[in-house]
């Protein structure tokens, strides 16, 4: 009799973590795993109230200890930019006189050919806000 409240909570944690790929809020999957955790514990030969307080113990201890951390670390990389996104708006050295058709600024470690975005000329030497990348060049404007 031990095993059949076990292969119920089994099939409940499958199914809620099954069903956290149509929610995504990592509620139901902590759920299920609550479940699972309850179905050891009936495995192992606790009965229905024994399993059913292991699933509560579990279920709050996932939803508002494990959760919390997972979305936070997950929301991260939401407003994370990458890639030439991330040089937009940076600072930027000029490295040789940049105007209106051309010129060389250091972004980070690496130089770039660049262009002034309201054809001033730039010195060697002048810091620089990059307001755009057009192909490999640098869209810049004079601080």
């Amino acid at each position: 009799m031990g095993s059949v409240p076990a292969l119920i909570w089994m099939i409940l944690g499958v199914l809620l973590i099954a069903a956290e790929v149509l929610s995504g809020d990592f509620v139901l999957v902590m759920l299920g795993a609550a479940a699972l955790g309850a179905a050891g514990a009936a495995g192992l030969g606790a009965d229905l109230v024994v399993s059913a307080l292991v699933f509560c113990a579990l279920s709050l201890g996932l939803v508002a200890g494990v959760r919390p951390v997972l979305k936070r670390r997950l929301d991260k990389g939401i407003g994370h930019r990458s890639g030439v996104e991330a040089l937009l708006g940076g600072t930027a050295v000029v490295v040789s006189t940049v105007d209106g058709h051309g010129g060389r600024v250091r972004i980070g470690g690496e130089v770039w050919s660049a262009r002034s975005v309201d054809h001033a000329v730039l010195e060697p030497g002048a810091e620089v806000t990059v307001v755009e990348i057009s192909g490999a060049t640098a869209v810049v404007l004079g601080t």
